[in-house]
């Protein structure tokens, strides 16, 4: 199906029909059928001479001599089974060598029907062993939905070539010549090709592939595109005399020329990567004879093939990763020059990070179609093995800023090229299993944590030590039956469902991933029996297994095939009736765009837009305000010419800062943190002559001469900045005066022209620094840093009179501090202990909804397997990122969990997050993997509360949750199994909590708090509450009434207490802590504060101030830390202490 078979009779004698005096071996080789949209089905050949059907005799002068004719047998597959297929007919041949000519069709027919009932098994781990007599067939599955299947012995092409000549033929494919491949030897061809195109991988080839053309076919190589094809040597000559421009490889020699010359012109690999690659070449073991001969001799063909399965599959591996470091050694830093949000690449920016001598192959492969669809795997942000071995390994080495600023060279980092070593940069961080203090004088670097180093070449000895291949398990199907009629097909099927029963009674929930692939087969085998309510319940399994293999097409065709009764019966079954009601897929966005400069005038809108897209900032209200810089009070847009001018002036200063080469006597008074991002030209000051130049923390004079440092003030040191004067000769040079605490006698450097930038420059610093320090908020600082870069460049593009005035529109911090002083009140600033922003990487700050704190345990074998603390922050739009709660530092970007806002987050055993969404699913967070495959689909609505039952002694905890119209569902957490099912009559369910046994259930309207077995308490309306069964009470509130209402746990009837909170309309949610409760109150003023009470008096004792949107939740560490979460016109998460 699907298939044009015109060619396949040339295809499958691709040297000409022939017949033979002498009976000849059999043959096989390999085909690959591509379709114009670039699909691929597969084919193995077998080729058999069999003696002629005719009845005569060919008479020669010696006597009369017998005619064989050739027959050839093709096995077509949509996957790459090479060597399961040969094996296949290799059995089959043993049959055909003793039936008579006239049994052969029927025996092929046979065979064939036999190969369509084993089914493919799913990507993972469980591969599919059947036996056809004599040998036991193994059919491999892919390791995961984005690798490629693979069946053959990838070492055949370091048989043929060495490492060198390799690399030249990889480079052709990445810059997609026009390759040919030749071999005496048909079967070669596509085996060398299929492993050429592996060794690219995640790189997909886009252009025409034919590994074996026909003879009848050569003409397919006068094509004008890119291609891959092969044919046999006998043509090498015919092929280089008559086509240009050919890259001619020779299998059989090893040899790598073009149609016009023995060498091949074309830009190499970059030699880094290349001399990483050799190395690891030389740790393979390519010699199976020579791995086994201290082994004894297998007596078992089965065994002996079984051995050699297992030696070629830990080869294939470790080729693999070799040929994946290759690929991520030349595309590492693609990543840093995307823009996500606007789907750009920056490619001239890219190709100015490269090495000059490397600049001509990039070149060349920015431009093929096989980088544009790596491009747009990128930009997705595809998790396959390339994005997970670019991305390090380590917890500190996965570790980003907590603040973004513009990328300067750090002090470390002048160090480090100065000494000719690039090595890693690490955030230092403490390591341990609880949160760790956090000190008045805690300083946050500003420097991403990025990869200094461009490869990741080591002892080549190492290779296979590091990530060893998964362990795999085989599950052997059914013998087939003897007779191929429906009925006995119907009962093979039978006995494989029966056999798949009883490996998931078996698993159960000791490992899911294997249980997921249980259900798949099984949902498969359903299907082919048209058993479609039983295949969705199955595929329905996998939501709590493993959703990376959910079959979405399969499923959807199913749906769509249901008869009326099915539907009925499927509308009937909850978990079905979501499967029928699943929205259809939306197919993601593809377009890549390479970033150009506008070429006419920018509104606002495309302003900001383009000033994204070039990755200079990204904060909206930031743009808006450089928008109003560039741009004069009559015509509100900004030109192009004008832009131009100030996006090369940006990149001049990024690029001048990169030269900045600091004395070593001047590094070493610098923290390694510490970025140089202005530097004056030469001027005279009070101590002497020199250039200023400013750093994220400081101003200090570079003196001429004998190069020299003097700090002239660390910004929360200065007490004042004001412009004046200096006398000389009969004129005054203005020049800037600064004032700091601690010296009595001012700073003053006459900076001439410069004078009024630095007065801007250093007030803005200054003003952003005391924020800062005020508010306990690192990304102040940053702020204010990326305000006075855009100054800069603003003054430098615009060389006019206005410069000044437009780059004083961008002096946002300095302007609130005359307009609005921002006084922290004293008890917020000795409770605030720091701020951070889960909202860096976006355009706009995010609403926090849900904060969880899960501790740090150690596991495996000690250090190797430390997991620190994590603070799982859900935002707006189903975002989960996760900081390292040890160091502040963010963990994960971003992982995408349905589209849908998330009401509540729960931890289990350090393995698992559960998340509740308004889309009625709880999504589960693998804590190792980052990596959210699993869903329970259970709830109709909306899924408002999780809580757990810890007390419970045996292994599995029992976890409870709820959705907003009254379910409570009782789950146990190894199985995902639901156990028992409540239902409460209400109109809002909004949270529970599990305490001693006993479920407590917080209802948002009429009867908010009920004790799920007795007990009712009726208040107005509640939105949280908190137990306290050491003191026997309950206390809960309301949304919409400034009061507290305190019951006794064992008296439901009235709140024996009723607290009253002055100048506040409402509490929305509210934890305990020690001997104190903390709650958000939002007060008359629509002022937003945390409010303390002291459990013992009832009064409040802190009123704290952080937010400038309203507080969405609270989250209690370790009883030191209280973490809250704020809307979107805020979108920080503020840490306060506990005393």
């Amino acid at each position: 199906k699907d298939i044009d078979l015109m060619a396949l009779p040339q295809l499958c004698f691709p040297g000409g029909l022939q017949v033979a005096n002498k009976q000849k071996e059999e043959q096989f080789h390999f085909l690959v059928f591509t379709d114009i949209f670039g699909n691929k089905t597969h084919g193995v050949v077998m080729q058999c001479y069999r003696p002629s059907p005719l009845d005569y005799l060919c008479f020669h002068r010696r006597g009369c001599l017998s005619l064989f004719c050739a027959y050839s047998i093709c096995v077509i597959s949509k996957h790459p089974y090479f060597t399961a297929l040969k094996d296949c007919l290799s059995c089959l041949l043993i049959q055909l060598r003793t039936c008579r000519l006239s049994d052969m069709k029927e025996r092929v027919k046979e065979f064939a029907a036999k190969l369509t009932l084993v089914p493919i098994p799913p990507p993972g781990q469980l591969h599919l062993m059947f036996t056809i007599r004599p040998l036991t067939i193994i059919l491999p599955s892919r390791e995961d939905k984005d690798h490629p299947l693979i069946d053959l012995d990838l070492h055949l092409p370091f048989l043929c070539f060495r490492p060198q000549q390799l690399l030249q033929v990889l480079s052709c494919l990445l810059q997609e010549q026009r390759v040919v491949l030749f071999s005496a030897d048909w079967a070669r061809l596509t085996l060398v090709a299929e492993s050429l195109l592996l060794f690219l991988q995640p790189l997909s080839w886009q252009h025409p592939y034919v590994p074996v053309l026909a003879k009848g076919m050569l003409d397919f190589l006068m094509a004008p595109t890119a291609f891959l094809m092969g044919c046999h040597l006998n043509h090498f000559a015919e092929v280089s005399a008559e086509t240009d421009d050919l890259i001619l490889i020779n299998i059989d020699d090893g040899s790598v020329s073009t149609s016009t010359s023995d060498s091949v012109d074309l830009p190499d690999i970059p030699p880094v990567a290349a001399h990483g690659f050799t190395l690891r070449c030389q740790s393979l073991q390519i010699h199976f004879d020579l791995d086994q001969c201290h082994h004894a001799s297998c007596t078992d063909i089965n065994e002996q093939r079984a051995q050699r399965r297992t030696w070629q599959h830990d080869l294939n591996h470790d080729i693999q990763r070799i040929t994946l470091e290759l690929i991520v050694n030349i595309f590492r830093d693609v990543s840093s020059h995307l823009n996500y949000e606007h789907r750009v690449f920056h490619s001239e920016e890219f190709l100015k990070s490269r090495e000059p001598a490397e600049q001509l192959f990039y070149k060349k492969v920015l431009e093929t179609h096989i980088f544009h669809s790596f491009l747009k795997d990128r930009l997705n942000r595809k998790m396959d093995s390339f994005a997970r071995l670019d991305t390090p390994l380590s917890p500190s080495s996965r570790i980003k800023a907590v603040v973004a600023a513009p990328h300067r060279p750090t002090m470390q980092q002048i160090q480090a090229r100065r000494r000719g070593s690039i090595s890693e940069n690490r955030l230092t961080k403490r390591l341990g299993m609880s949160l760790p203090n956090l000190r008045e004088d805690q300083t946050i670097s500003f420097q991403r944590n990025t990869l200094l180093s461009r490869t990741l070449i080591s002892d080549p000895g190492e290779t296979c030590n590091q990530t060893p291949p998964k362990p795999v398990k085989v599950f052997k199907l059914p013998d087939f039956p003897v007779s191929l009629s429906f009925h006995s097909v119907q009962g093979y099927y039978m006995e494989l469902i029966q056999q798949l029963g009883k490996a998931i009674f078996s698993v159960q929930s000791e490992n899911s991933a294997m249980l997921a692939r249980y259900y798949y087969l099984r949902g498969l085998i359903n299907t082919l029996c048209s058993w479609r309510l039983d295949a969705l319940s199955d595929f329905q399994n996998l939501n709590k297994t493993d959703t990376a293999i959910f079959p979405t097409h399969l499923v959807t065709w199913l749906v769509d095939s249901l008869h009326k009764d099915e539907r009925q019966q499927a509308e009937r079954r909850p978990e079905l009736k979501r499967l029928i009601l699943k929205k259809p897929l939306v197919e993601p966005d593809d377009h890549v765009k390479k970033f150009q400069l506008p070429c006419k005038p920018l509104h606002q809108e495309e302003f900001v837009r383009c000033v994204q897209e070039c990755r200079i900032v990204r904060d909206v209200a930031t743009i808006q305000r450089l928008f109003d810089a560039l741009t004069d009070s009559q015509s509100k847009q900004v030109d192009p010419e004008l832009f131009r001018a100030f996006y090369t002036f940006w990149k001049d200063m990024e690029a001048e800062a990169q030269d900045v080469n600091l004395p070593s006597d001047v590094i070493d008074q610098l923290d390694n943190s510490e970025c140089v991002y202005k530097l004056s030209s030469c001027v005279k000051t009070s101590h002497g002559v020199g250039k200023i130049a400013m750093t994220q923390k400081r101003l200090f004079l570079l003196t001429e001469g004998r190069p020299g440092f003097l700090e002239i003030a660390k910004f929360r040191d200065i007490q004042e900045v004001k412009m004046t004067s200096a006398p000389f000769l009969l004129v005054r040079i203005p020049s800037l005066r600064i004032l700091t605490s601690g010296r009595p006698e001012a700073f003053e450097a006459n900076l001439k022209t410069e004078t009024e930038l630095w007065n801007l420059v250093i007030k803005e610093m200054w003003a952003g620094r005391k924020m800062a320090d005020q508010h306990k908020d690192p990304q102040y600082m940053t702020q204010a840093l990326t305000n006075v870069l855009l100054m800069d460049a603003v003054t430098g593009c615009l060389q006019n009179q206005r410069s000044i005035t437009a780059a004083s529109k961008l002096a946002y911090f300095d302007k609130i501090k005359h307009e609005v002083p921002m006084i922290v009140p004293k008890t917020t600033s000795e409770t605030l202990k720091h701020k951070i922003n889960p909202s860096l990487d976006m355009a706009e700050p995010q609403t926090v909804h849900v904060l969880l704190y899960t501790p740090g345990q150690l596991t495996g074998n000690g250090s190797a397997g430390e997991m620190n603390p994590k603070l799982w922050v859900a935002l707006s739009g189903g975002k989960v990122v996760v900081f390292d709660a040890a160091s502040w530092s963010m963990l994960q970007d971003c992982i995408q969990v349905g589209e849908s806002q998330l009401n509540c987050m729960m931890g289990l055993v350090q393995e698992q997050v559960w998340i509740g969404s308004q889309d009625s699913v709880i999504y589960i967070i693998d804590t190792y993997s980052m990596s959210c495959n699993k869903q329970l689909t259970e709830h109709r609505h909306e899924v408002t509360g999780l809580s757990v039952d810890t007390s419970n002694q045996n292994n599995s905890q029992l976890t409870y949750s709820c959705s907003c119209e009254g379910t409570i569902l009782q789950w146990d957490s190894s199985s995902l199994k639901v156990k028992r099912h409540f239902y409460l009559s209400c109109d809002s369910l909004s949270s529970i909590q599990i305490h001693g046994g006993t479920l407590w259930c917080c209802e948002y309207t009429r009867s908010p708090v009920c004790h799920w077995t007795v007990y009712v308490l009726l208040v107005n309306t509640c939105d949280s509450f908190v137990c306290l069964f050491q003191r026997g009470e309950l206390w809960a509130s309301c949304a919409t009434s400034a009061e507290l209402c305190l019951w006794q746990t064992n008296n439901h009837k009235h709140p024996f207490k009723i607290i009253s909170l002055p100048r506040s309309s409402g509490v929305t949610c509210m934890i305990r802590v020690k001997d104190q409760v903390s709650f958000y109150s939002r007060d008359s003023q629509l002022s937003n504060q945390v409010l303390v009470v002291d459990l013992e008096s009832h009064t409040v004792t802190k009123e704290l101030q952080a937010h400038s949107d309203s507080i969405q939740t609270l989250c209690s560490v370790e009883d030191r830390y209280v973490f809250s979460g704020s809307a979107c016109r805020d979108g920080k998460i503020a840490i306060w202490k506990v005393e």
